[in-house]
């Protein structure tokens, strides 16, 4: 996502479409009725509604109101956010225009960033996507994928360069970003970048919406040595999701287990130097870079 963006070999259910499939799923259960109850209301085979709840097939919008009717869902939030979820699986973002060019994991990642009302970032060995300037996502991303072509590499820009507009939307998420000094103090594409990209950082931490924290050296050991990680807080219906990157794909963990993960990333705030105080430091090693 922020390290590399390689094209994936498997492709699969939308995260939107497993989302609402396992909340149609919960709900039947909840009411108490067999696969055979739902698919003779709908006039369905079972493997059809079971196909539905696996996000393998399409709910129609008139069989979910049905579905709902027949459950039955009463409040009218949770019936409209179902009803928006559904709509999110079948309406074309911006960011699907680059779905043959990644992984489609990257494209759900993407979608939650759009959605999500706050997204907490901790950082250890390159700053994150929605704050690089274009010089060093570029030096970023050919490092991750060496044998990658020039036209890949600069879709794989062009990509990270348009998720930074959510920062400046209308209704733009909180971005919280725990950076530890490691990263700041790395030579990316020589110094003439790099010290473009702190100054970049700087700027950054000045909008209303972003707070970024530097994880200094003296903090010794903390709660996350096994690497960088995202949380994104979301509204309803959807649940608040964790992610990570490995060496062999993309890693996501919904809620209950997310909370680990959230206690884990406040004890790193609370280790890091306050936002004034990371503002100076990365301003004084923009300086000594000449």
């Amino acid at each position: 996502m922020d390290n590399h963006e390689r094209v994936g070999t498997r492709q699969g259910p939308t995260l939107r479409a497993q989302w609402l499939g396992q909340q149609l799923k919960e709900l039947r259960e909840r009411a108490g009725f067999t696969l055979r109850q739902t698919a003779d209301f709908l006039e369905r085979d079972p493997s059809t509604i079971s196909r539905i709840e696996s996000a393998e097939y399409p709910v129609r919008r008139a069989d979910l109101m049905a579905l709902l009717d027949f459950y039955p869902v009463s409040d009218r939030q949770r019936r409209d956010a179902l009803l928006a979820l559904r709509e999110d699986i079948w309406r074309k973002g911006w960011w699907d225009g680059y779905a043959e060019d990644v992984d489609h994991r990257l494209i759900d990642y993407v979608w939650l960033e759009s959605r999500a009302r706050a997204i907490h970032t901790f950082d250890n060995t390159l700053l994150p996507g929605l704050l690089q300037t274009r010089e060093y996502a570029r030096e970023a991303i050919v490092a991750a994928d060496f044998d990658a072509s020039t036209d890949q590499i600069e879709r794989w820009v062009e990509l990270r360069m348009a998720r930074q507009g959510i920062l400046n939307g209308e209704k733009p998420p909180q971005l919280l970003s725990a950076i530890d000094e490691g990263v700041l103090r790395r030579i990316v594409g020589g110094t003439k970048i790099t010290q473009a990209q702190l100054r970049r950082l700087a700027g950054c931490a000045e909008q209303p919406n972003v707070e970024i924290r530097v994880l200094p050296f003296q903090a010794g050991a903390h709660t996350s040595p096994i690497g960088t990680f995202r949380i994104l807080v979301m509204p309803e219906p959807y649940p608040d999701v964790a992610y990570a990157e490995t060496l062999t794909g993309a890693v996501y963990v919904e809620s209950p287990h997310v909370e680990r993960l959230a206690q884990a990333y406040a004890r790193l705030r609370d280790a890091a130097l306050g936002p004034d105080e990371s503002i100076e430091l990365i301003l004084a090693l923009a300086k000594e870079l000449h």
